[in-house]
Order: structure tokens, then C-alpha cells, then sequence
């Protein structure tokens, strides 16, 4: 995928480059206790297969293998959740997924993160298996959940699948 760099103020959605990591990385440290740096954000750019989707307030990466893709994270500004950025992210990202050839679309949630849960639950996502104390928190550590979007329509891709 190709693009230019990320929206300023018009609220639209457009592509991520490497270009735009301390930018990223910054909206990353509002929304994360553990937040990801620039350095790993232009790393993370720069692979094949990974795409960054934003919009002001907001970003979504992610990584497409084959047939299957993975949201890496998506950070909302505290200040700008709850207007439907999210929701928009996720669904750009499901799109540009399946247009590069994924069938299903993978994340990792925090157990404890009911907000991001219900958002996943709203957009169709399905559990299909857990990371025990995958995430570090200050109560100590909370299981990942793993949750799969289907994104070609076919019902075979909606029973949970194994992982290896």
C-alpha cells in the first residue's frame, strides 16, 4: 500500500509512513501506560506487509501474512475517544486487509479492556483463545485475549481456528 502522510486536521483517514513515527508514537504514549517509541513505530512501517491507517487523534497498524492479518495496536487519543474513531479504524483496517488478500483479521485485547472488548464484540469479532498474564498492568498482570474477524464471508472462517 502506498500513500501519503497522515491527515492534520481535516478528519480524514489516510496512510502512515515512517515519516509520520514521532507523530504516532506520541498519540501511542497518551493512550498506553507501556507506550510503543518512534523508533519502533518506523520499524514496524518500514516491514513488508505492515500498513498504518490514521486519522487526527488516532491510528491503527497492522500486518498482513498471507491469508491472515493482525492489528499490531490502536492507540485514540483520551481525548478524542468515544466520537467513533476506533470504530472507524477498525473497519479502514479490515478493508485494506482483505483488499491485500487476508481472509481473517486477528488482535490481541486485554481481558480487563471492556471498552476495546465491546467495540471488537460490535464489529463481529470472536474469541478464540486466550494469553494468560500477557499484559502488565499496575493490579499485576491480565490475560490477552485473541479475537478473529472473518473478513471474507465465507462461514468456514468463523469457527475459532487452531493456533500453532
Amino acid at each position: 500500500m502506498t500513500g501519503t502522510t497522515i491527515p492534520t486536521n481535516d478528519g480524514s483517514l489516510g496512510l502512515a509512513t515512517p515519516a509520520d513515527a514521532d507523530t504516532l508514537a506520541a498519540v501511542h504514549a497518551e493512550a498506553f501506560d507501556h507506550p510503543w517509541d518512534a523508533v519502533a513505530i518506523a520499524d514496524l512501517l518500514s516491514q513488508a506487509g505492515v500498513f498504518g491507517i490514521a486519522v487526527k487523534g488516532g491510528f491503527i497498524l497492522c500486518r498482513v501474512v498471507l491469508d491472515e492479518a493482525e492489528i499490531l495496536t490502536l492507540a485514540v487519543r483520551p481525548g478524542a475517544r468515544r466520537q467513533g474513531l476506533a470504530r472507524q479504524l477498525t473497519r479502514a483496517a479490515g478493508d485494506a486487509a482483505r483488499s491485500l488478500g487476508a481472509d481473517r483479521l486477528f488482535l490481541e485485547v486485554a481481558e480487563d479492556n471492556m471498552a476495546a472488548r465491546g467495540l471488537y464484540a460490535d464489529a463481529g469479532y470472536v474469541e478464540t483463545g486466550r494469553r494468560r498474564a500477557y499484559y502488565e498492568t499496575a493490579q499485576g498482570r491480565t490475560d490477552a485475549l485473541i479475537l478473529v474477524l472473518n473478513l471474507c464471508g465465507d462461514a468456514s472462517h468463523d469457527a475459532p481456528v487452531a493456533l500453532s
